[in-house]
């Protein structure tokens, strides 16, 4: 029987099937086997030595996973260091510091929600990440920019153990692209490629940057994902279920928590700027069935909306409250001008 700690979530879709195995007795034992080596092996070197041995080579840019990161980060971690001895030989490195990849992944289809085999290709010389609908195809179907990229794994929305889910601005708004892979090894070096790719475009964007200012701008997880209850602009329309993604300043709505394009974008500036948020909603609001509300108010408008339980309100609440607190940077005055809301 599979332990609890390796059951692999669902995806928050009905439909969907499973797209790969499991994890295989193997891989679990093996998994296992590799957690308790490392602490063994911490205890008996102390975990400095372990350190100056095992780590003395981790690039700047690759992600050193903490507690709170999903299984597949934290075990790929452990077998780079002890198992594949990645950070004691630079040239084992090449799979994602070579400032090129190509492979095969499998995306889920815009339309159809089909997951089918894809040719990626991530270039620091072009500064974008491509991939082509058929294997000989000359032109690509997507053109990601290395500038506006990122990358989070998603194992739970995407149902699979190794599901990454990319993102890049598209005209303004946010565009999904979910993935997956079924080596683990394989989905993590694209992952470590894409923010090796980040971390030499924000050197030359800025120069006198420290690696410790640039490596938090790599990649970065969404602060609160979650459905709620939201009105239109008029306030008198009726209250729709929406899958909601904070994505630091940005926050968007989906209908479908796995869908490509937001069906809107809402901008969370600072409380300087007129931006709070207030829980409850206006008296004379109309059309909700969840009892919990919450007002966004910013120079233009207000948005409300409305959660399922007082827990979950009060976590949105929270996020919110984060970023309002938090004074704008400059480049963020830009995107709130550039700001496109779809209502």
């Amino acid at each position: 029987k599979m332990p609890q700690c390796c059951i692999i979530p669902q995806s928050p879709l009905k439909d969907k099937k499973k797209r790969t195995e499991g994890l295989s007795a193997d891989s679990v034992l093996m998994t296992r086997f590799f957690f308790l080596f490392s602490f063994q092996l911490m205890a008996a070197m102390g975990n400095g030595a372990a350190k100056a041995k095992y780590e003395q080579k981790v690039p700047a840019f690759y992600y050193r996973p903490t507690h709170t990161d999903c299984k597949l980060l934290r075990e790929q971690w452990i077998r780079a260091k002890y198992e594949r001895n990645e950070f004691e030989f630079i040239e084992k490195q090449e799979p994602y510091s070579a400032g090129y990849r190509e492979g095969f992944l499998w995306k889920r289809g815009r339309d159809n929600g089909q997951f089918l085999s894809r040719k990626f290709v991530l270039s620091e010389r072009e500064g974008a990440l491509k991939y082509f609908n058929k294997q000989d195809a000359r032109d690509p179907k997507a053109i990601m920019k290395i500038e506006t990229l990122n990358a989070t794994f998603q194992p739970a929305k995407i149902g699979n153990p190794c599901g990454l889910q990319i993102t890049y601005l598209k005209d303004n708004s946010t565009r999904n692209i979910f993935v997956y892979h079924s080596d683990a090894k394989e989905m993590v070096d694209w992952f470590n490629a894409i923010r090796a790719a980040r971390f030499h475009y924000l050197q030359v964007a800025f120069p006198g940057a420290s690696d410790e200012e640039l490596v938090p701008k790599l990649t970065r997880n969404f602060m609160k994902e979650g459905f709620m209850e939201k009105t239109g602009p008029k306030h008198t329309e009726g209250f729709k279920k929406r899958w909601f993604t904070m994505d630091d300043r940005r926050l968007m709505y989906f209908k479908d928590p796995l869908d490509a394009y937001a069906r809107g974008e809402v901008f969370i500036g600072s409380k300087e700027n007129s931006y709070t948020v207030l829980a409850g909603l206006p008296p004379s609001t109309q059309g909700y069935h969840w009892n919990h509300g919450i007002t966004i108010v910013t120079p233009d408008r207000k948005f409300l909306f409305a959660c399922e339980t007082e827990a979950e309100q009060q976590d949105w609440i929270a996020a919110f409250q984060r970023v309002i607190n938090r004074p704008m940077r400059p480049q963020e005055y830009a995107v709130e001008a550039h700001f496109k809301h779809k209502p």
